[in-house]
């Protein structure tokens, strides 16, 4: 048995990735703002703003195996200090990326596949104002080049769908449950229709990333974290079609110069080839669940069907 530390662990990701440690057997903390209480002896919640000063605090008292981060950094600098106390108090740390770094020159994506920060080169904009794609671009390139005990593993999850938040697309929050309830349809890029979406339902990204951990073998690695069924954003409506009987609009798009995750990934498609993740964490396609049982879970946690 392992003991784990999730930081800002109690959402999207961590919640699955949590679950997952704990049926592998291993103790779990999570640190998150929100209110959470455990009934599991082996998963304790602190909730606090998960500073450098509250962290080393914190393993002044518990020593951890591995290490998940989930916070994101829009200056990669501002990850640095951070960096250097976690790498220094675990065997093994989890850096969140995202499948968002790549362009859209390789079809399948592998982890080598050619990354924006490198593609764009005509859009100066995009360099100084992109805080999501670019900034992970950047704190993976620190971590490959910093001093510090090189102990680390980069992951790069795919859209990660929960009842948190229902993505399809440019859409997102729970508007389709919304809509559904009016009995008014969803508009979605027409563009977008028949590409692949980069989507999957976060209990198996969550299971990935926590079949990462602890594995010698994958520090120093990146992985993309998806079960990569590669279906199209019109196949994902359909899904939502079929469960909450929900109508979509296929419509033309105009959205505004600076919407970086249209123009540089909804609109791009999505096929991944995750034979590097599947091999490193001994998975197979049989150890995940559709896309369509992640929606019906997540749809049934929030009451909008039975």
């Amino acid at each position: 048995m392992k003991h784990a530390l999730l930081i800002a662990g109690g959402g999207t990701l961590g919640t699955y990735t949590a679950e997952e440690l704990l049926r592998l057997g291993h103790s779990v903390d999570v640190i998150c703002l929100e209110d959470k209480v455990s009934d599991n002896e082996k998963l304790q919640f602190y909730k606090a703003n998960a500073t450098v000063e509250y962290l080393d605090q914190l393993f002044q008292e518990n020593r951890y195996d591995g290490i998940v981060n989930f916070i994101h950094y829009p200056n990669y600098e501002d990850y640095i200090p951070y960096h250097k106390l976690l790498s220094q108090s675990t065997e093994h740390l989890i850096f969140l990326s995202s499948y968002r770094v790549y362009a859209d020159l390789q079809h399948p994506i592998t982890e080598s596949a050619p990354q924006l920060i490198d593609v764009i080169k005509d859009n100066p904009a995009f360099h100084e104002q992109e805080t999501y794609a670019l900034a992970k671009s950047r704190a993976e390139r620190f971590l490959s080049n910093n001093p510090y005990p090189k102990n680390w593993t980069v992951v790069r999850p795919v859209i990660s769908f929960s009842d948190k938040r229902l993505d399809i697309n440019m859409v997102s929050g729970h508007t389709v449950i919304e809509r559904a309830k009016e009995g008014k349809a969803v508009q979605l890029p027409i563009e977008a229709r028949h590409l692949t979406a980069g989507l999957d339902w976060a209990g198996n990204s969550g299971k990935l990333i926590a079949n990462l951990l602890f594995k010698e073998h994958c520090i120093g690695e990146a992985y993309t974290i998806s079960s990569a069924q590669n279906i199209t954003w019109g196949d994902v409506a359909d899904i939502y079609t079929r469960l909450l009987n929900v109508k979509f609009e296929w419509v033309p798009v105009h959205y505004p110069p600076g919407v970086w995750s249209w123009c540089y990934d909804r609109a791009y498609d999505r096929r991944i080839d995750n034979s590097k993740v599947l091999k490193a964490t001994g998975l197979a396609p049989k150890d995940f669940k559709s896309i369509e049982e992640g929606v019906y879970i997540e749809l049934k946690k929030l009451g909008a069907i039975e």
